[in-house]
């Protein structure tokens, strides 16, 4: 794909501007404003001159790439954000895709523009929304996209329900390497319409150490549902020199029990699967007893997995006490 127009006979771009507008049409993966085009000398018939030559096509109203053929990503990115004007940004699942937050699949450039913008979604090719709080949420990087912490709450505003919402956060807090802190703010700074409480609760739970949607069912649906007794988390163990993380470790009478919650389906990098097993390794040889669950195991069989639990904590010394689930527990 070619980063710079044929020119017609009607080009007007004086010579000592043709470096800037080549370094800012390749900068733009071949995509310019109608602004943009005027801004160096170039008129609506120069335009509709191009675009009937087939030497340019239109993207988007105003919008045109410089080249024929198909756009890549990149050429969509840049003329969403150009057809957005000015303080517009990429947002969204689109912003998420950038951040590496989830993959990158087809559908709409998503993007966000300022209240009082004319800009409206022209699918298939772009989703607008709007907000009050782009002076908060918006990261000059090219094209500009929304941070971090403002790409994880609309992600979540646009969950289909609360709890999806709330997994979705601490999944993508842990993931992202954010602090909550950091998400705090960002929340704080542009209170969420949609699931607050639910983003709210995320937080607090990640504050606590939960880092995954499975280690948060886990919490509600066996560990406080059947009165178990409150389990430290992420604990520090030291396995082959590397410090590395059990999910919950309870206490009972001097002794200690290992619950390891694993989201992953397999094991496909084989240092992972190493790694694991020396740490089931030292768990033994230091004499704590260890169990391991799956996303499935938890949320399909709360109450199998409480009773595995409760027989170990049981014979540890724990006694039951009253609990929210009416299941049985084993003595």
């Amino acid at each position: 794909m070619p980063l710079h127009s044929r020119w017609s006979e009607n080009d007007r771009i004086p010579e000592e501007h043709a470096g800037g507008w080549r370094s800012m049409v390749r900068s733009q993966a071949g995509v310019v404003s109608f602004a943009q085009l005027r801004a160096y000398g170039h008129s609506w018939h120069d335009v509709a001159s191009n675009v009937a030559a087939r030497r340019w096509q239109r993207v988007l109203p105003r919008v045109y790439a410089t080249f024929t053929g198909q756009l890549g990503r990149a050429a969509l990115m840049h003329a969403a954000v150009l057809y957005g004007g000015k303080d517009s940004v990429l947002s969204h699942r689109t912003a998420a895709e950038e951040w590496r937050m989830v993959p990158i699949r087809t559908g709409p450039i998503e993007i966000t523009v300022p209240y009082g913008s004319s800009a409206v979604s022209q699918m298939p090719v772009v989703r607008v929304h709007r907000s009050r709080a782009l002076a908060f949420s918006a990261l000059a990087s090219v094209p500009p996209r929304t941070r971090k912490t403002d790409t994880i709450v609309d992600l979540a505003v646009a969950e289909p329900d609360a709890r999806s919402a709330m997994y979705l956060v601490i999944d993508l807090v842990a993931k992202q390497a954010l602090s909550v802190p950091e998400m705090l703010r960002c929340v704080e700074a542009r209170p969420p319409l949609r699931y607050r409480s639910a983003i709210g609760r995320a937080l607090q739970l990640a504050g606590g150490g939960l880092m995954s949607a499975l280690e948060v069912e886990y919490f509600d649906e066996v560990e406080r549902a059947h009165g178990f007794p409150p389990g430290r988390r992420q604990v520090p163990v030291v396995v082959d020199g590397k410090t590395l993380w059990e999910d919950v470790v309870y206490e009972v009478g001097g002794e200690s029990l290992v619950v390891r919650l694993d989201g992953r389906a397999a094991h496909s990098v084989a240092g992972v699967a190493f790694r694991d097993r020396r740490r089931d390794n030292a768990a033994e040889l230091a004499g704590r007893a260890r169990l391991v669950y799956g996303w499935w195991d938890v949320h399909r069989d709360s109450c199998g997995v409480a009773g595995e639990v409760g027989t170990v904590l049981a014979r540890l010394g724990w006694v039951p006490g009253p609990r929210e689930c009416l299941c049985r527990l084993e003595p």
